[in-house]
């Protein structure tokens, strides 16, 4: 059992749903970057999804990729990232951390070093995305038989025939990307996700959140209501981008996790 694996179980149990958020590493400098992601469990966020930046960010949509240029450009790195998780794990314990990037940092470290650092660190799942089920071998394996859970995006151009192979080796959560296209684009809509949602969750007893076009209190609500929880990602960023203050980024997102919390 991971960290995750308890937060779901416990959500479960109290009949809440989860509130995800997703953070950019470093952005737009390390200090400031941890101190929001300190202040985001008592705003309410049940899992954090933490960005590790990548100089070719192909799923992520403008505001994402701005803030991993911000990060880079501040020093960010995959050693730096492993410290960043250590801070934070010296005041939490409890947190789940999901780290959220792409193959190429990992294959550089080498994926034994790089996942033993990890789960020392105090990550507690991956999500990969430019790794498809055809490459579980590579990472996916590996890193469930240390003890991180791997978390598999699902789309809605994800039919029939491909989610059985989508879901074989996931654990942790299903992300259901609730739009085509890129992060930050569409607003996502409850009455679209809600069938998708009850299709995949046919095939699986894993939790599904819901993430991608949620940027609202409102939505955060509705979308919730329809899943296991939801994701928001680059309206937070773009706050941070705006240089708005902790306080004021922190204020935000406890109006999105008390938006999740009443579905």
């Amino acid at each position: 059992m991971t960290r995750i694996d308890d937060t779901f179980a416990r959500l479960k149990a109290e009949g809440k749903k989860a509130f995800v958020t997703y953070v950019m590493a470093g952005d737009p400098d390390e200090a400031r970057a941890l101190e929001i992601v300190k202040g985001l469990p008592a705003a309410g966020v049940d899992v954090i999804e933490l960005g590790l930046p990548f100089t070719d960010p192909m799923a992520d949509g403008e505001t994402i990729q701005l803030a991993g240029q911000r990060a880079l450009a501040a020093g960010m790195t995959l050693e730096k990232f492993l410290q960043f998780v250590r801070d934070f794990r010296a005041e939490d314990n409890t947190t789940p951390i999901v780290m959220m990037g792409y193959y190429n940092p990992i294959y550089s470290r080498g994926v034994d070093k790089f996942l033993a650092e990890a789960k020392e660190a105090g990550i507690d799942g991956m999500i990969i995305v430019d790794l498809p089920p055809e490459e579980d071998d590579e990472l996916c394996i590996p890193a469930q038989a240390a003890g991180l859970n791997f978390i598999r995006l699902a789309t809605p151009t994800t039919d029939a025939k491909r989610l059985p192979k989508v879901l074989q080796n996931t654990s942790g959560f299903v992300y259901y990307v609730s739009i085509t296209g890129i992060t930050g684009a569409a607003e996502a809509s409850a009455a679209d996700v809600a069938p998708e949602v009850a299709r995949i969750k046919e095939s699986t007893d894993l939790p599904v959140i819901v993430g991608f076009g949620v940027k609202t209190p409102e939505t955060a609500e509705a979308v919730a209501g329809v899943a296991d929880g939801t994701v928001v990602g680059s309206a937070i960023v773009s706050k941070i981008a705006n240089g708005e203050s902790t306080a004021d980024v922190l204020a935000f997102v406890k109006s999105l996790a008390d938006g999740a919390h009443r579905a």
